[in-house]
């Protein structure tokens, strides 16, 4: 019996629900899944954390997971681990990209950003003098002013000439 009709019969087992036949599946199918993996890493930037091992696992432990296995055939299985691969790694630019951009900072209240400890004070004071500073220039060129009341930055229409 080829190895692709044993693969298939061993996944036709296992969506009746025969773990034993998981288990045997794995040895015949974790080459192709390595090589698979190796593929996708390869496409990676340099430095990329996930390990290929990982993601091997992961994709693995997703079709597990899966409530309803309909393996049709090897192609099918690998076609969907395939897509578990794909979908992991962009699931993981996706949290490195939100951590960078400060997913992972606690978000302040206003009332608490407000709060002005002796320590910062001159800073503060400072702050002020540069808006205003920046506002005398904005109303100096004619371009935009700085409204201390509202906290915005307004463009004033251009006249035309």
């Amino acid at each position: 019996m080829s190895d692709a009709h044993s693969v298939t019969q061993l996944l036709e087992q296992w969506n009746h629900g025969d773990r034993e036949a998981l288990d045997k599946l794995m040895p015949l199918i974790y080459e192709e899944l390595r090589k698979m993996a190796k593929r996708y890493m390869s496409q990676q930037n340099p430095g990329h954390t996930l390990q290929t091992t990982a993601l091997i696992h992961e994709a693995y432990l997703r079709m597990v997971k899966q409530k309803e296995k309909h393996f049709q055939n090897r192609a099918h299985f690998f076609g969907v681990a395939a897509q578990a691969m794909r979908h992991i790694l962009v699931d993981y630019a996706r949290t490195r990209h939100t951590a960078k951009r400060g997913g992972g900072i606690r978000p302040v209240s206003l009332e608490e950003a407000a709060l002005v400890t002796p320590e910062r004070a001159s800073e503060l004071v400072a702050f002020d003098e540069a808006l205003k500073e920046r506002s005398k220039s904005f109303a100096r060129n004619g371009d935009a002013r700085l409204d201390h009341g509202q906290d915005m930055v307004t463009s004033r229409p251009q006249s035309s000439r």
